[in-house]
C-alpha cells in the first residue's frame, strides 16, 4: 500500500519563471499561503498542518516562526507599520526516533519533524537491523519498526520485532504496519511493543504524539519491573535473614526460653548483634550473646558466622577458653579489616539446672533474678579482651551459683546505650537493672517481660534505639524435691 509522503527536502526549488509552491516565495515576490492556512489543505503527512506554526526549510529541518515575524505568517503591511515582534518559548528536547525500514523514499525523509505543539523529532533511519545496531546510541528514545522488514523468519511474522527487543530491552518501540494487518500489530505489542502505527493511517501528529505516549509506556513499565524485582529481592532477603536467625537446640532441658531481637538497620531483620542456645548429650545447657561492633550487613554476615561456628564447635565439646580461643581465629579469617571486633557472653549451666560456668569477652555480665530477691549483676571481676583486639590472650571461666528458681538475662549494650529522657544520660546497666526489677514486680515473665523491656528502653530513648538490640532470657523452675545449695559460708542460695 502506497505511504503518505511526509514533508521532504527532495523537493526541487522553482525554475526561472515557474509559479513557487504554496508556502514558498520567490525572490521578490509576494509569499504565497503555507500549507494549512484557510483556504489551503497540507499535503497528507506533513508535520504542524493544520496551523502556520512551522515553515519547512529548505535543508529539510522545520523552522519555528514567530507571530509578527516579516515574510512569514504576516502581511507587508504588517511590517510595514511595525508590528512589534513577539518572542517565542524556547522548544523543549527534541525526541530521537530511529526508523528501521527498507524505503529509501518512505515517509521519513525528513531529518527533523515539528509537532503543531513544538515538540520536535530527530530522524535516523535505517534499512535493516545490522544498520540499526550501528545507529542504536544512549540518545535514541524511540525506534520505530517496520513489520513487514524484508528478510524476515516466514514461519514468525515478529521475528524482527523479537530480534529488536533482544538488541534495545532499554528503548521504547513502536510497530508500523498496514491497517489490514491489526491482528499482527496487536501481537507486537503483547510480544513487547510499547505501541502501533498503521501505515496508511499515519501523519506527523500522530507519530509524535506516539512517541511521547511509548516513551513515557516504556518508563513506566520499566519502573514497574525494577518496582517487582525489588520487592522479589526484599522477600528474598527476609527469607534469607530470617533463615539466619537461630532456632534454640534445647529438647530434653526443662529451661524456659525466650528472646528478642531488633536490628537498627532499617527495613532489615538481621544485624549485627547474635544469640545461640544449644544442649548437649550430657545435659548441659550452652547459651551465648556476642556483638560485632557496627551493625551493617557486613556486621550482620560476620555475626552469623560467629553464631554458626559457636555451634558447631560447642556441639564439638569445646568450651571456655579453648572455644573463645577458636572463635578470634574465625573473626580474625572472616573480618573485613583490623579494626573489626565482636564481644561474647557464653555461659555453660550444669545438667542439674543450679550451677554455671561463665565467660566474659568484653561483653556487659548478664542479670540474674532469684526467687524472692531482686535481680542483680551476676558479680564478675575479671573478663577478658573482646575478639579481634589482642592475640594469644586467655579468658578466664568463672563458676557461678545459680540456686533453684532463676531468671537469666543476657543482653546486648543496644539495650543499655539507649537514653533516659533527662538530657544526655544513658540508661547503663543500674538504670535496666532497675527498669527489669519494677516489670518482674508486675508478674511479667518470658516473652512478655522481654517485650516490654525492649519497648520501655525505646520510649526512654525517646525513639528508636539506633544500634542493635538481642535480649535472651533463660528461666528454670522450682521443681518439688529441690534441696537449696550450701554455699561456701554456710547459707544458701
Amino acid at each position: 500500500m502506497p505511504a503518505p509522503q511526509m514533508w521532504s527536502p527532495r523537493t526541487p526549488p522553482p525554475g526561472p519563471g515557474e509559479p513557487a509552491p504554496a508556502g514558498q516565495a520567490t525572490p521578490g515576490g509576494p509569499l504565497s499561503p503555507p500549507p494549512g492556512l484557510p483556504g489551503t489543505r497540507a499535503p497528507d503527512g506533513l508535520v504542524g498542518a493544520g496551523g502556520p506554526d512551522a515553515l519547512a526549510g529548505a535543508g529539510g529541518a522545520v523552522v519555528p516562526t514567530a507571530p509578527g515575524a516579516p515574510g512569514v505568517g504576516t502581511t507587508g503591511l504588517d511590517a510595514a507599520v511595525g508590528s512589534a515582534p513577539t518572542t517565542t518559548a524556547p522548544l523543549p528536547p527534541a525526541l530521537n526516533l530511529l526508523v528501521i525500514e527498507d524505503d529509501p523514499v518512505g515517509p521519513f525523509t525528513v531529518s527533523e519533524l515539528l509537532h503543531t505543539a513544538g515538540t520536535r523529532v530527530r530522524i535516523r533511519t535505517a534499512r535493516n537491523l545490522t544498520e540499526a545496531e550501528r545507529l542504536l546510541t544512549d540518545d535514541v528514545n524511540c525506534i520505530l519498526l517496520d513489520l513487514a522488514l524484508p528478510g524476515r523468519d516466514p514461519d514468525d511474522e515478529l521475528a524482527a520485532l523479537r530480534h529488536l527487543l533482544r538488541l534495545a530491552p532499554r528503548h521504547a518501540v513502536l510497530a508500523l504496519t498496514a491497517s489490514t494487518h491489526a491482528e499482527r500489530a496487536a501481537e507486537a505489542v503483547r510480544v513487547g511493543a510499547q505501541d502501533y502505527l498503521f501505515r496508511d493511517e499515519l501523519d506527523g501528529r500522530l507519530l509524535s504524539r506516539a512517541i511521547r505516549y511509548a516513551v513515557e509506556r516504556k518508563r513506566a513499565d520499566t519502573a514497574q519491573y525494577k518496582l517487582a524485582e525489588s520487592r522479589l529481592r526484599a522477600q528474598e532477603n527476609a527469607r534469607l535473614e530470617r533463615g539466619l536467625l537461630p532456632t534454640p537446640l534445647l529438647e530434653g532441658s526443662d529451661l524456659r526460653f525466650a528472646a528478642r531481637y531488633r536490628p537498627g538497620r532499617s527495613r532489615a531483620l538481621l544485624g549485627g548483634d547474635f544469640y545461640d542456645t544449644v544442649r548437649t548429650p550430657d545435659g548441659t545447657v550452652h547459651a551465648m550473646i556476642g556483638d560485632v561492633c557496627g551493625h551493617g550487613p557486613d556486621e550482620a554476615a560476620l555475626g552469623v558466622e560467629l553464631r554458626i561456628a559457636w555451634r558447631a564447635l560447642t556441639l564439638a565439646g569445646l568450651c571456655g577458653d579453648a572455644l573463645l580461643t577458636t572463635l578470634q581465629q574465625v573473626l580474625e579469617h572472616e573480618r573485613d579489616g583490623d579494626e573489626i571486633f565482636a564481644t561474647l557472653c557464653t555461659v555453660d549451666i550444669a545438667p542439674d539446672g543450679r550451677r554455671a560456668e561463665l565467660s566474659l569477652a568484653g561483653h556487659p555480665a548478664p542479670l540474674i533474678a532469684r526467687a524472692d530477691r531482686p535481680a542483680s549483676l551476676l558479680a564478675y571481676e575479671s573478663g577478658g579482651p573482646a575478639l579481634g583486639l589482642l592475640p594469644q590472650t586467655r579468658w578466664p571461666r568463672r563458676r557461678v551459683e545459680l540456686g533453684e528458681a532463676w531468671s537469666l538475662l543476657m543482653y546486648t549494650d543496644g539495650l543499655i546505650e539507649g537514653r533516659t529522657g533527662v538530657g544526655n544520660q544513658r540508661l547503663g546497666q543500674e538504670g535496666m537493672t532497675d527498669m527489669v526489677n519494677r516489670l518482674l514486680t508486675t508478674g511479667l515473665r518470658g516473652e512478655s517481660l522481654l517485650e516490654a523491656a525492649v519497648t520501655e528502653a525505646r520510649e526512654l530513648n525517646g525513639g528508636e534505639l539506633t544500634d542493635d538490640v538481642a535480649v535472651l532470657l533463660l528461666e528454670r523452675v522450682a521443681r518439688p524435691g529441690d534441696e537449696p545449695i550450701r554455699t561456701e559460708a554456710g547459707g544458701t542460695a
